[in-house]
């Protein structure tokens, strides 16, 4: 496209030039869901980026009472990219979420919330920009199927690289089935996925996205990793939730089906995703400093504000009851409240593959991609600003396997929430640093706790457990 053009003209010379038919307009909901309706490219003018579309926004989920219903969603130009899976050349936008009466940004928008907190990062004159990089774990099925029947509940899951099926006859069965715990980088045969994350790779590219690496992942049955580039905040958010469509309908196109639930199999390792941060000013990073593992006091601080309100943070970056299966001893899963460099046991990671300034990052390893990107990624650091704001020591790093510690040396080394319900308790007591700068409002926090516990918690503890048959049938 020509840059000597505006961005919406960019767009209309791109619609005309390719013979664009249908324009798919994307927002989040509030849970982390993307949302869409489509019009025909007719209905795009230079007009359609101010004023808007109008919907319905009454079935939303987490979204006012349908006496407010009425929504309008403008388009982003930057957000731009071609849908590989539409029968019909189709162009896809991501649009900010509006309340039509007075024209202001929604509350309760994802991604208002997101660029609420870049312009208080800038406003707060510590850095300018935050960088992110999300690495999202999950796992490619051949088969699915689950239902919930007062009568009767069940989940099946099934893939042909699953270590349960090394004695089912497949007509033949070739073997090769990555056991559990070891299916972290082995070759093909082994592999049996690589040509999949390939095309998902391709297609991620085409899409704009810049892809690092791809490799299969620790558990058995089809645990993968993709990690994108990083990106500032919203790009990175933007970003991540064109990663899971573009991933799920490349597998879907391969007759495959992708979840990115934190914990879909018993006793093997869950799908997290580890999130790097960093900030800079002016193209500076300012991470980057002489002390422990080359870290800079701000980040030092940063990391204390990481530890000190991670057990509200993981109540918007770890948000489902099935994370909580996730974070367990036993599955390398980052349950403990420490820091260190190059260790994977504790929950905060300084990574030391290089020395470059540039290079200096946080790795918070808690969260997963059950989460709302904007939410998560904008929680993460504004938990980290409050640690440099108010100088807080994060104690001195944990350079042990943790994993391996008797339980008298854990006894001062915090844990995780144990369950959903503990890190909404943690949120509702710990939410002040959320609201600076407007950034979340008091209504959006109780929002989200009222309706995790609603909609989530309270279901969940209502409905009979297929695990319980097996404990108490027989009382």
């Amino acid at each position: 496209m020509a840059k000597d053009l505006t961005p919406i003209d960019q767009i209309l010379k791109y619609v005309q030039q390719n013979k664009i038919q249908f324009v798919d307009l994307k927002f989040m909901d509030m849970p982390g869901q993307w949302q869409h309706f489509t019009v025909p490219v007719s209905q795009l003018s230079a007009n359609s980026f101010v004023d808007g579309y109008g919907f319905d926004g009454s079935s939303i989920r987490g979204w006012k009472a349908i006496n407010e219903s009425d929504m309008l969603i403008i388009p982003d130009p930057s957000t731009l990219w071609l849908d590989p899976f539409t029968a019909y050349p189709t162009i896809s936008l991501t649009c900010d979420v509006y309340e039509p009466a007075t024209k202001e940004k929604y509350s309760r928008c994802p991604r208002s919330i997101a660029q609420k907190a870049e312009k208080y990062l800038i406003s707060t004159g510590i850095a300018d920009t935050c960088y992110f990089g999300p690495e999202a774990e999950f796992f490619v099925f051949d088969d699915v199927r689950f239902d919930s029947q007062p009568n009767s509940s069940f989940f099946f899951v099934d893939s042909e690289e699953g270590k349960w099926n090394s004695g089912r006859d497949e007509g033949p069965n070739l073997g090769y089935k990555p056991r559990y715990k070891e299916g972290y980088f082995p070759v093909a045969p082994t592999d049996s996925l690589m040509d999949l994350r390939s095309e998902m790779v391709l297609n991620l590219q085409e899409a704009g996205l810049i892809v690092e690496a791809q490799h299969h992942e620790v558990a058995s049955g089809g645990q993968c990793e993709i990690d994108l580039r990083y990106q500032s905040l919203i790009k990175a958010a933007d970003g991540l939730l064109m990663f899971k469509y573009i991933v799920k309908n490349t597998a879907k196109k391969n007759n495959r089906t992708v979840t990115f639930m934190p914990k879909p199999i018993f006793g093997d390792n869950g799908s997290g995703m580890h999130v790097h941060s960093s900030l800079w000013k002016k193209g500076k990073p300012l991470f980057f400093g002489d002390g422990y593992a080359n870290l800079s006091e701000m980040a030092l601080y940063y990391i204390g504000g990481l530890l000190k309100h991670a057990p509200s943070l993981l109540a918007l970056t770890n948000p489902t009851t099935n994370s909580y299966k996730r974070l367990v001893p036993g599955f390398e899963a980052p349950v403990n409240l420490a820091y260190s460099q190059r260790n994977r046991s504790a929950s905060i990671r300084i990574p030391m593959y290089s020395n470059s300034p540039k290079a200096k990052r946080v790795e918070f390893r808690c969260p997963d991609a059950a989460c709302n990107p904007y939410l998560a990624f904008t929680a993460i650091m504004m938990a980290g600003l409050d640690g440099i704001q108010n100088r807080i020591d994060p104690g001195d790093a944990l350079d042990k396997d943790i994993y391996d510690l008797a339980p008298e040396e854990l006894k001062n080394v915090p844990s995780t929430p144990g369950s959903l319900g503990e890190a909404l308790k943690a949120l509702e007591n710990d939410h002040e640093y959320l609201l600076k700068g407007d950034v979340f409002t008091e209504d959006m926090v109780e929002t989200w706790i009222n309706y995790k516990v609603e909609k989530e918690i309270k279901p969940m503890a209502l409905q009979p457990h297929p695990y319980e048959y097996s404990l108490y049938y027989d009382v």
